[in-house]
């Protein structure tokens, strides 16, 4: 076979047989999606595969069978903000929703580096080896500069990412409050349509609104370090009033005695807080994700919640209050949006904002101004 291996043009003179790095001439273009030439036209041609467009009803079908293709796209098309796509979600949504509301929807949040996804990677991997299907839906955080998210989560999930019975779906947070993104509770829905036990809700971190995390989970875990300073208390304070259980992570090595000293602090704190739940009492525990240690236990304490609240009654009257909240954040949103695109807000918004940027009009008379414009046009 003939040596095709050559020095690239940028190597320097002296490098001599030292230089290691060779280039090599590149494969025959015209498959794989790769361009090739077309001598007649003269000008690259590109091959093209489309996949086959499929109809709500069909999407619905897929997922219900579990093929994992559909099921990746049917959450791109919620996901999505395009209207046509929307309506077709909404499509799919209907035809899923009868087999719908048969998971346990755990939210899970902590603050930045309290390891929440190597947590969730042990947890998930306790439940695949119990017979459960584990869905993770990962939010990572939006830049507020570039808009972008790194969506590394699956990547860190290496054991739990090779299982097929666990389906992870990193997401970016869109900049949404809460570190949530805007469609998880519709993501949930499709996941829960696919025959997932476990729905796992990994949020961006505590700091911001824990309430949207709360207000679409069954059970709200959250997750703690031992010694992390006292700049954390405030969070710590108003966070804990949510949570159904609050675990000390890391509690391993030399970590072990502070974790267990940090967790009898908390459980104390605990005593004197209102719970989070009717006919619950939430508790502090510990546990190693890495050594996969204190997971049956926190386990075993989400299976005990379920028991209880099921049997008072208080599960399915969450669940339903739940979505009541959930109508309601969807008028407010489609009324912003409506808003938002109105063509004469468009108009004078722009004037409007620098008025108030320089100082000239207060925030509530632009904010009265503007919507006498669209009441008056609408």
């Amino acid at each position: 076979m003939e040596n095709k291996e050559k020095r690239p043009e940028w190597a320097p003179e002296e490098g001599g047989k030292g230089f290691a790095c060779r280039v090599m001439d590149g494969v025959e273009a015209g498959h794989d999606g790769i361009s090739t030439y077309d001598k007649k036209r003269k000008k690259a041609v590109t091959a093209r595969f489309k996949r086959p467009r499929l109809t709500p009803k069909q999407f619905a079908q897929g997922v219900l069978e579990g093929n994992r293709g559909i099921l990746g796209r049917t959450i791109t098309m919620v996901e999505s903000n395009l209207p046509e796509h929307t309506a077709q979600a909404q499509e799919i949504l209907k035809e899923l929703l009868p087999h719908t509301g048969n998971s346990m929807r755990i939210g899970i949040t902590g603050v930045p580096g309290v390891g929440k996804s190597t947590f969730i990677e042990s947890l998930g991997c306790y439940l695949l080896e119990k017979g459960f299907k584990v869905a993770v839906l990962a939010v990572d955080p939006s830049s507020s500069i570039s808009g972008g998210s790194i969506l590394g989560d699956k990547t860190r999930m290496e054991r739990l990412g090779r299982d097929e019975r666990c389906f992870i779906r990193p997401s970016p947070s869109g900049g949404t409050l809460g570190g949530v993104a805007r469609k998880t509770r519709e993501t949930m829905l499709v996941c829960e349509a696919a025959g997932f036990d476990v729905i796992l809700i990994e949020t961006v971190g505590v700091g911001q609104s824990e309430i949207t995390v709360r207000s679409m989970s069954d059970f709200f875990l959250l997750l703690m370090l031992a010694g992390a300073g006292d700049e954390l208390q405030g969070i710590k304070k108003g966070i804990m009033e949510l949570a159904d259980a609050l675990v000390i992570n890391k509690a391993d090595g030399d970590n072990k005695l502070p974790a267990e000293m940090a967790r009898n602090e908390y459980e104390r704190a605990m005593h004197y807080l209102q719970p989070s739940t009717e006919g619950w009492v939430s508790h502090a525990y510990t546990c190693s994700s890495t050594k996969d240690k204190g997971i049956a236990e926190i386990w075993h304490v989400i299976e005990t919640f379920k028991k209880i609240t099921t049997k008072s009654g208080v599960f399915e009257q969450h669940r339903k209050e739940q979505n009541i909240k959930w109508v309601h954040e969807m008028v407010d949103e489609h009324l912003r949006s409506l808003f938002i695109k109105h063509p004469e807000i468009i108009k004078v918004l722009p004037e409007i904002e620098k008025d108030v940027g320089d100082g000239i009009t207060p925030a509530v008379a632009a904010v009265q101004k503007l919507l006498r414009i669209f009441e008056g046009s609408a």
